[in-house]
């Protein structure tokens, strides 16, 4: 677990801080800030939750086909496709490949809003993990009907439920909580609670089942592996590692009102026998996963397996 900018602790066993002491932990990027730990909209990695809530609810078929657009008008907003052309007709396996924003609306207004909080909470989103650093570690927020009552004074509308379907909106997770949600396709539907340090334990402990169906695990396998292969994560087809599985992820955001968005991508290998999960997450990048994050994990990867032929 690594954040970045980082800060010299020693600073702290001083009795008298300088003033290049006191800029080192004080400037503008928030080095004292744990990324890893701390919320940020989980963009299109979320796209996870919305197939397991589509498929597991009953209301789409696992065969489903979706006809995708440049953008599509739902409750008198329009909602753009990010290629703002739409990719012809998908599937969700095809859907993931591309990342469609176009075909995830569609999910959302036909599963509706308490059916993807349901399966948002089943995640692990909007509590903590149970993760070693009990104080440090934020909720994120996972909003419903209650929550924009109190906040915004207005009910949840369809917007709303379209916007969360592909990780924007009011929904908040940390790259902690992103890591876990990866971790359940890959470890065929459990969640796993993150755990620092080895206790030579029962695995099983550590882990809860969501209940998905086994058709439901195949789609986001196969969805996440064409990624790689053929979609927004092809930096990560590489004969340098084994076969990786993934999802790319870029979330709105403004940074002294310049629009500097923040770039996820998460990734497990191998694909077919996933032993590592790692997700990175770039503030206010200004690029996308597939170009800027999906590069680190490469870089993570490579090293992690030439560490295990050595």
């Amino acid at each position: 677990m690594v954040s970045h900018p980082t800060f010299d602790p020693n600073v702290f066993s001083k009795q008298r801080l300088s003033q290049r002491d006191w800029e080192s932990v004080q400037g503008e990027d928030h080095p004292l800030v744990n990324r890893a730990l701390s919320a940020f909209p989980p963009a299109s990695t979320f796209k996870i939750v919305t197939t397991t809530a589509a498929i597991e609810s009953g209301k789409f078929s696992p065969n489903t086909v979706l006809q995708t657009y440049g953008s599509l008008t739902i409750g008198g907003t329009r909602f753009g496709e990010w290629n703002h052309a739409g990719f012809g007709p998908l599937g969700f396996v095809g859907a993931m490949q591309w990342s469609s924003d176009t075909f995830f609306y569609q999910i959302g207004k036909g599963i509706g809003g308490p059916t993807l909080i349901e399966w948002t909470r089943k995640y692990g989103f909007g509590k903590k993990t149970g993760f070693d650093f009990v104080t440090e570690e934020a909720r994120g927020l996972v909003p419903d009907d209650n929550w924009k009552q109190r906040a915004w004074k207005i009910p949840w509308a369809i917007g709303d439920t379209i916007n969360m379907t592909i990780g924007q909106g009011a929904l908040l997770s940390t790259p902690l909580q992103v890591a876990v949600m990866f971790a359940v396709p890959a470890n065929n539907g459990y969640r796993v609670k993150p755990h620092l340090i080895k206790d030579n334990g029962d695995a099983k402990k550590w882990r809860d089942s969501v209940n998905m169906k086994p058709i439901t695990i195949k789609i986001l396998r196969d969805g996440l592996r064409k990624v790689v292969t053929e979609g927004t994560g092809q930096v990560l087809n590489k004969p340098t590692i084994p076969p990786v599985a993934g999802k790319s992820g870029t979330a709105e955001a403004w940074k002294n009102k310049v629009k500097q968005n923040h770039a996820w991508f998460g990734a497990y290998a191998p694909a077919d026998k996933p032993e590592i999960v790692i997700v990175a997450f770039a503030e206010h990048s200004g690029g996308g996963g597939g170009s800027v994050t999906a590069p680190m994990i490469l870089e993570i990867l490579e090293d992690y397996f030439a560490r295990k032929r050595k």
